[in-house]
């Protein structure tokens, strides 16, 4: 699935939380979010996409889950944080190589074709993932590992950028043909940008090969990539993206123009990102995995790069000037998003509120970041209960109705979109802090889905009064509008 992501350090961090944020761009699929209690877990699993059974352990945590709602292609759960406040976020689709392909081809399942045939299992994917890891880990690193024996054991048909984060570290994980993989703990005062590529530039083989402390992988990487003639590196440098990623036309106008425009956002001085003389351009092969950013990023940070479509830049699809670069580039806040979820673990705070998620429905550049605890039972149905059938009645569909509206008549509406985002994010803020210290205060874990309904009741307030505003703007701008003094 085609989508961007970004991994925040905690020492990169505005408070000192981990933070990791997806948008998860499926084919404007129908989402919800949906709390999966422990009794509810499944103990044998079985994938559509994959045909694959497989049993599950007996000791699973609960955990928050964003489905689709429309299940005939799996579960497809994208994102969640669980009871031991692990966030996971899954997946990035990434790219590789034919070199890589070739010596370890994916695991593509096979329907049965004719009578007397069989279907024929294929590897773990996106519609597997979270479901299979999420509900058995109680750390980030823990992630890595249960992930990379599946891997090993039932291979995987599409490849793919997997994050695990807990209050202490962020490791992230790319597949590398249909059975191996490679990991990498986040530096605290680093960001990551991963746009659909294969992003890892670095990687100490000693530590994955030793104490495992920021690097694991596969355990016959090495001989893996010397028995293929994998290793493309020149100067005696282990750079995986060389090896195992991809550079080709398609990178150059989908994937790292929103790199750069990911990088340019966040150390604006530290490169010179524009220009003939840029040190980096919008397709450059080049542009780092991970920087530290020149000052602390913030989940309102976060919800801007992952809605942007190269705003001051020639690329803006929007700008009113025809420029022969417009809308060259594939934007980062794109239409087709379904949900995008900042997972947030706070270590100031008692393990019943550090976690939160932030949640957008839609697409980004027209929607707000709302945010709610997870360590409760159930969400509220302004969340949860979403169904295939447009409505204004929870925060997936008026989102989309508001995005749409609002990209026709950008112009007029805009303005209203700012004031939507900053209202929802500033009073979420607002609502957060007020339960925290109630939570504190006593030590009540029941208050917090109060607090979930009073953030919905806020979200939809804000997001009807929105909606009414661009529904008007757009009526104004209809193709059969007229009036006498039209004549």
């Amino acid at each position: 699935m085609a989508c961007t992501t970004i991994l925040v350090g905690k020492k990169a961090s505005y408070d000192g939380s981990t933070m990791v944020a997806r948008n998860d761009d499926g084919h404007f699929d129908t989402k919800k979010v949906i709390v999966v209690n422990k009794e509810n877990q499944p103990r044998k699993y079985k994938s559509v996409i994959g045909m694959l059974e497989i049993d599950l352990p007996d000791n699973p945590l609960s955990y928050t889950s964003a489905p689709s709602v429309d299940t005939k292609m799996g579960i497809w759960p994208a994102m969640g944080i669980n009871e031991a406040n692990v966030g996971m976020t899954a997946t990035e689709t990434i790219t590789s190589n034919a070199r890589v392909l070739g010596a370890d081809p994916l695991v593509i399942p096979k329907k049965k074709e004719k009578e007397g045939e069989e279907d024929i299992p294929g590897g773990i994917g996106e519609e597997d993932l979270v479901t299979l890891v999420l509900p058995y880990i109680t750390t980030a690193k823990e992630g890595i590992i249960r992930l990379g024996s599946l891997l090993e054991k039932y291979g995987t048909y599409e490849m793919n950028g997997i994050a695990f984060h807990d209050e202490n570290e962020i490791w992230w994980l790319e597949s590398i043909g249909g059975h191996h993989w490679i990991a990498k703990r986040v530096k605290d005062d680093e960001y990551v940008i991963m746009p659909n590529q294969f992003g890892l530039d670095r990687f100490d083989l000693k530590d994955a090969f030793g104490n495992k402390k920021e690097n694991m992988c596969s355990s016959d990487l090495i001989e893996f990539i010397k028995d293929n003639h994998l290793d493309l590196n020149n100067d005696g440098v282990f750079n995986p993206r060389n090896i195992f990623g991809s550079r080709t036309d398609s990178d150059h106008v989908y994937n790292t123009p929103r790199a750069w425009f990911m990088g340019r956002y966040f150390n604006p001085t530290t490169y010179k990102w524009d220009g003939e003389d840029a040190f980096f351009k919008p397709e450059s092969d080049n542009i780092p995995w991970a920087l530290v950013p020149e000052k602390k990023i913030t989940p309102e940070d976060i919800k801007y790069i992952l809605s942007s479509y190269y705003q001051g830049t020639p690329y803006n699809p929007y700008q009113k000037a025809n420029d022969p670069k417009k809308g060259i580039y594939r934007p980062i806040g794109i239409s087709r998003t379904g949900i995008m979820a900042i997972t947030q673990i706070r270590p100031y705070l008692p393990d019943e509120i550090k976690a939160v998620e932030w949640l957008s429905f839609g697409s980004n550049p027209f929607n707000s970041s709302l945010p709610l605890y997870t360590n409760v039972s159930k969400f509220p149905e302004y969340v949860s209960n979403v169904t295939l059938d447009v409505s204004t009645d929870n925060f997936f569909w008026v989102n989309r109705l508001i995005g749409v509206l609002a990209d026709e008549n950008y112009g007029t509406c805009i303005q209203f979109i700012e004031r939507y985002q900053l209202a929802v994010s500033s009073k979420g803020h607002q609502i957060i802090n007020e339960y925290d210290k109630k939570f504190l205060e006593t030590k009540n874990v029941k208050i917090l889905e109060e607090a979930n309904e009073k953030l919905c009741e806020m979200a939809k307030k804000e997001a009807q009064n929105t909606l009414n505003k661009v529904m008007y703007q757009a009526s104004l701008a209809m193709k059969c509008g007229y009036s006498r003094s039209d004549n």
